[in-house]
């Protein structure tokens, strides 16, 4: 699924390349839902990206969507990432954070339990 290549957007080649399942839908709704094949799943074969959708009553309505999200999801998909520049850290940052945790040992060195040795 994490290949670097990129996938196609465009509505014409996303059918081509997808695969739809229809299905009854679930939950409140009435008849209409329950009866009819109104939800939709979408299977993107090249990259294996699978969408639903299922808020519209009508099965229409829920394909469009349903390419919209895969659209989205490829989009994403495509964008490379940028690579991260590792910044060093300046000298003031550091002596602040060595001081941070000299002050951090100091503290914990007072809670401990004092031994006390009579001679």
């Amino acid at each position: 699924m994490n290949e670097k290549r990129k996938f196609h957007t465009d509505l014409r080649s996303l059918k081509r390349e997808t695969r739809v399942y229809l299905s009854c839908g679930r939950g409140p709704g009435g008849q209409r839902r329950n009866k009819k094949e109104t939800c939709v799943r979408l299977r993107h074969i090249p990259s294996g990206v699978t969408v639903t959708a299922t808020e519209h009553r009508y099965q229409a309505r829920n394909k469009e969507l349903a390419f919209e999200r895969l659209q989205k999801r490829l989009t994403k998909l495509n964008k490379r990432k940028k690579p991260r520049i590792p910044t060093k850290i300046s000298r003031a940052r550091k002596e602040k954070i060595l001081e941070r945790k000299k002050r951090r040992a100091k503290k914990k060195k007072l809670r401990r339990k004092v031994e006390i040795t009579l001679e």
